[in-house]
């Protein structure tokens, strides 16, 4: 791959997905409002905002996302179908057009499953912002939705441990993913700003691996979460939801599946298999510490509450615009390595790893200040 094509096509990419997410955002907020579809503060719950906010940035990141994907799908196929001796103009001014759509048509049935789950992820994320769903309910989904596609599509990580093994771990992080990103949605800007971090790395580490289709996701969806960061940095004009949440966690669970993290021609070795525990090292830590804390506690590890990392940052004295920059470093310390360890020999990955490690230990240690 030319140097030159990742910028050109990651920036179209970013760009037409950030455009899309900008103009509809406001949009789907104005119709959200005339519904009453919006996020009530209740007296005793976990809920900080003062004011009712709509809902429905969730259908804007998801569209920003999903439609540029449909339309390369549908223009992909039309090209194809055309051939070059009705469109003779295309051989003469797009001459390396039968091997992209060829290359698009190839990837169709990954991109159609994709686009599958993160609907129903997106359906059910509607459904729950409008009359909360039962938990278990939601799990039942989620885990079903992975197995679809570990399992009936094909994508899935650890085939080299065999077909149940890999089906089992491939769902298994989609699963925590999906959920790590729910988790984080829980303060103005924290989700979809880690979102757009997260993403933006693992697209970098993608196309240093001479992957397109998997690098070009990220960027949509970094552009969708970018557009509507716009209207949800604190204060937050608009939220999200599960309908937005769940997509995103869905759609990072699935990229990174789909990310081989090494370049086979320059036989780089594959210590990037790390390079999703470093990226998503914040996400993860959160979800986990959560978790535990409601254990300890005996309640259900479903419940919300205000026991976040971005939570317990507040109670030691951040303000909340402060407490989610905070934690968009902290992503950035242990994501920004992740770019290097594909092409980094095995003392070295180790290091790094280790580094991404005493950054989580530290942020546990002074965290323990307010145990609750």
């Amino acid at each position: 791959m030319n140097m030159a094509d990742p910028i050109i096509v990651g920036g179209t990419s970013l760009g037409l997905s950030l455009l899309i997410s900008l103009t509809l955002t406001p949009l789907v907020r104005r119709w959200a409002l005339k519904r009453g579809f919006v996020d009530r503060p209740g007296a005793g719950t976990h809920k900080q905002h003062a004011r009712a906010v709509p809902f429905g940035g969730g259908i804007a990141i998801t569209l920003a996302v999903l439609l540029p994907i449909v339309g390369v799908l549908l223009g992909a196929m039309l090209l194809a179908g055309w051939g070059a001796e009705r469109l003779p103009w295309l051989t003469e001014h797009l001459p390396l057009w039968p091997y992209w759509a060829g290359g698009v048509i190839r990837k169709a049935p990954e991109a159609l499953a994709i686009i599958a789950g993160a609907l129903v992820m997106h359906l059910m994320g509607i459904i729950d912002d409008h009359r909360p769903l039962s938990p278990w309910f939601k799990l039942i989904v989620q885990t079903a939705v992975a197995l679809l596609i570990a399992a009936g599509a094909g994508i899935r990580s650890a085939e080299f441990l065999g077909p149940i093994p890999s089906i089992v771990i491939t769902t298994l992080w989609i699963v925590a993913l999906t959920n790590a990103f729910n988790f984080m949605d829980n303060m103005d800007g924290l989700s979809a700003g880690v979102a757009a971090l997260t993403a933006t790395i693992l697209a970098i580490s993608a196309f240093q691996a001479g992957q397109v289709f998997v690098p070009c996701v990220l960027l949509l969806l970094a552009g969708a979460a970018l557009g509507f960061l716009v209207y949800n940095f604190p204060p937050a004009s608009v939220f999200m939801g599960d309908a937005g949440s769940l997509v995103i966690g869905f759609l990072l669970a699935v990229c990174t599946v789909l990310t081989t993290f090494k370049n086979v021609e320059q036989q780089v070795r594959p210590f990037g298999i790390v390079v999703p525990l470093l990226v998503f090292a914040v996400p993860l830590y959160d979800q986990a510490s959560v978790i535990i804390r409601r254990l300890r506690l005996g309640v259900s590890p479903f419940r919300s509450d205000r026991r976040h990392f971005s939570h317990r940052l507040v109670k030691l004295g951040l303000s909340p615009t402060a407490a989610v920059l905070t934690i968009y470093l902290a992503t950035l310390a242990t994501a920004l390595p992740a770019i290097l360890v594909p092409s980094l020999s095995w003392g070295e990955a180790v290091l790094i790893f280790g580094q991404c490690v005493c950054v989580v230990v530290i942020i546990a240690i002074l965290e323990a200040r307010d145990e609750v």
